[in-house]
């Protein structure tokens, strides 16, 4: 791909494992099997664009731009989208995996995950209200002063949320998942 902008095209079986592959812009296309595990994908913007069974592990994201992007059966450990550009940032996450991934002050308003492993993941001071966790394993990801107000987290599993240290209202929960509101408080609850 020697070309800075590319329009409704798509790329399948690309292998950028490791490489440098900035400043380009991408307007809905489609990436399929795809591998940019350690790519530094900086200064890129992906507008409506769509990520299908693609290894994006490790990977930089520095002043990326993602607008409504979507990310399907993608293994996306040890992401810091964080370091993304905050202008119009949209993403959603359906069979992903998500381990070690950070979401530092992003704007995850209304955002789908759905299906997702999510173990160990960071989202700190991040804006999830109306976010939706439907089927996903969140096991030891930490909560860190987000606004998690009418988040549905109903199917989620092995989340623990401090509700001194998130705003939480109106967020949904079902039982016994929420009993991961009382991790912060070391009580014993038995069943």
């Amino acid at each position: 791909m020697e070309e800075k902008s590319y329009y409704d095209r798509i790329f399948e079986g690309l292998d950028y494992a490791d490489t440098e592959f900035c400043g380009r812009e991408f307007e809905s296309c489609t990436f399929l099997d795809c591998i940019f595990s350690d790519s530094n994908l900086s200064q890129n913007t992906f507008t409506d664009c769509r990520f299908q069974s693609c290894n994006m592990s490790t990977a930089l994201f520095s002043n990326t731009s993602l607008r409504n992007v979507d990310f399907r059966a993608c293994k996306l450990t040890g992401v810091d989208f964080g370091n993304c550009n905050a202008f119009l940032f949209s993403v959603t996450f359906e069979q992903c995996r998500l381990d070690y991934s950070v979401f530092f002050k992003n704007a995850l308003r209304n955002s789908r995950f759905a299906d997702c492993i999510i173990h160990e993941a960071g989202f700190i001071e991040s804006d999830l209200s109306g976010a939706v966790f439907h089927d996903c394993d969140l096991l030891n990801s930490v909560f860190i002063r987000s606004n998690l107000r009418g988040a549905d987290f109903r199917t989620a599993n092995n989340y623990s949320i401090d509700p001194a240290g998130n705003r939480i209202e109106n967020a949904q929960f079902s039982y016994p998942g929420v009993l991961g509101l009382l991790d912060a408080y070391d009580i014993v609850v038995e069943y």
